[in-house]
């Protein structure tokens, strides 16, 4: 069917007031897309007769509209997906509710897309403009039944010059989005004339039959040619096109690699005359090397991007108008526990990546993104105060999140730490170790100092020593009776040089900073 107009209305009120931002236009978000969505092969579309008024918006009548996003468990400022006509607690993989492999990053038209799995059931679809406030669309497009009942991950380009001539009207090139089938051979395309709003398979697909899945592809100037790097057989092959549809291989695969690979380059230390390319995995391990549009020389062994509990499958966004050089990570939050909740798993917080160099070399570094200043809302300062014995300068702060920036002397202290809602942070200065959430990660000081910036959401900590050089994503279920934050040592005089604690406001109008309304 085709919605009238008042249906398209009502359905992105609804997605709108589910996701914390003002009612959009189509008009406003995908200019100049076409106001009309089509909904007529999507199994799990919200129509006309499933809407209903909950106050002045309209949502899905089994979605609990009055609830939705206040629920105990559900991140506040991390991504997570919503049931578009049912309410079922627990969803499992390919179920209205589920989330995992991130897909399709791209910046397009002032947004920030993002699309995700739900298990290869379908791509879902997010928009935002400051990579913290997100709308969730209508899922984008559907397993295919000819290509083994899935649709896998993969990447999306925008098509400047129509090389493919997928558009029919030049003033209007298509975005191309590249997938594979569950047959792990089959590669397809879907693709968007009206800046992301409705989506088509590609009459000719199967583009390509080569095995296996995850293709990323991207422009690479040097060689005036589009790059395919495909997962297949515990390897990357790389592939060239000049028309994103006619691909060739160009026998240069590059060993020891899994899954969702992701490619691109970073200029070293800031300097953008000197760039060097990195190589991710889906395990978020990473090479440095160079790149010449068909082979990767890596310089550098496999170095982990993050080493928390729950950190697989990154991508990023590059080429971001008017902030050249920035690149900015996402990843799926593997394996998270949310008992009786209408979701399931999340995505980590987005992260500016730089590319800094140290005495063993040059490293990766991740920090959460500058424009979480927007949620901050209340802050404690402390600066040059040293730690007595069971004193906790924490003690009158309460709630579920917060953004925590610390630099401390650790002056003999052995060990020294902050309780997150429970969840230890801890740094070990006889080992030089850092641990959260039963994961360790390698730190070393600096003159007997440490620096720390951690996250806390209502499931998840994230921690970053040292400007990032370590990074530990992790989920958690803290207790009831978890609250607030709490400092300890043992040993030692350690002495704050500088402490921030940001409250942080959720970005769903229904909550308040680590409250829940």
């Amino acid at each position: 069917m085709t919605p009238s107009k008042l249906a398209i209305g009502l359905w992105l009120a609804a997605a709108s007031a589910c996701e914390g931002q003002p009612a959009p236009s189509p008009g406003d978000i995908f200019k100049p897309a076409v106001a009309v969505w089509y909904m007529a092969d999507l199994k799990g579309a919200v129509g006309e007769n499933d809407l209903m008024p909950v106050g002045n918006v309209t949502v899905g009548k089994k979605l609990e509209g009055k609830e939705l996003y206040k629920e105990k468990h559900r991140p506040q400022f991390h991504l997570t997906a919503h049931q578009w006509t049912v309410h079922k607690l627990n969803p499992g993989m390919k179920e209205e509710g589920w989330i995992n492999d991130v897909n399709g990053l791209i910046y397009h038209q002032g947004h920030y897309h993002l699309f995700a799995q739900r298990w290869a059931r379908c791509w879902l679809h997010f928009v935002s403009k400051d990579l913290i406030h997100w709308t969730e669309l209508q899922p984008a497009f559907w397993e295919d039944q000819r290509f083994g009942s899935g649709v896998q991950s993969g990447t999306i380009v925008f098509d400047r010059q129509n090389v493919s001539g997928l558009s029919t009207d030049p003033k209007h090139p298509p975005l191309v989005a590249f997938w594979s089938g569950f047959d792990n051979r089959s590669q397809c395309i879907s693709y968007s004339v009206d800046h992301g709003l409705t989506w088509a398979k590609y009459g000719q697909n199967p583009y390509m039959i080569q095995p296996e899945r995850d293709p990323k592809v991207f422009w690479h100037q040097p060689s005036q040619k589009w790059v395919m790097v495909l997962y297949g057989s515990s390897q990357y092959h790389i592939f060239n096109s000049t028309n994103l549809l006619s691909w060739i291989d160009q026998k240069n695969p590059i060993p020891d690699c899994f899954e969702c690979p992701d490619l691109f380059q970073l200029p070293v230390d800031g300097d953008r005359n000197r760039l060097k390319w990195v190589l991710v995995r889906g395990n978020g391990k990473y090479s440095i090397g160079d790149f010449d549009g068909a082979k990767f020389t890596p310089e550098t062994s496999q170095l982990p991007c993050d080493l928390g509990a729950n950190f697989y499958a990154t991508q990023s966004w590059g080429d971001i108008a008017g902030q050249p050089g920035r690149r900015v990570q996402i990843a799926w939050m593997r394996d998270g526990k949310y008992p009786d909740m209408p979701f399931n798993q999340q995505l980590s917080f987005p992260c500016d990546l730089t590319l800094r160099s140290f005495p063993e070399g040059l490293r990766i570094c991740r920090l959460p993104v500058g424009e979480i200043k927007s949620i901050h809302e209340k802050k404690h300062t402390w600066k040059n105060r040293t730690i007595k014995p069971g004193e906790n300068p924490f003690k009158d702060i309460s709630g579920d999140l917060f953004d925590i920036q610390l630099q401390v002397s650790l002056s003999g202290a052995s060990k020294f730490g902050i309780k997150c809602r429970g969840g230890a942070v801890t740094y070990s200065a006889e080992k030089g170790i850092l641990t959260c959430l039963g994961r360790e990660a390698p730190l070393e000081t600096a003159n007997g100092q440490i620096n720390l910036r951690i996250l806390v959401d209502r499931t998840s900590i994230e921690v970053f020593g040292n400007d990032g050089k370590v990074s530990m994503t992790s989920c958690f279920l803290p207790r009831p009776e978890d609250a607030g934050l709490e400092l300890f040592s043992n040993g030692g005089d350690p002495k704050i040089l500088s402490l921030t604690v940001c409250e942080l406001k959720s970005v769903w109008p229904t909550s308040k900073a680590g409250r829940i309304k």
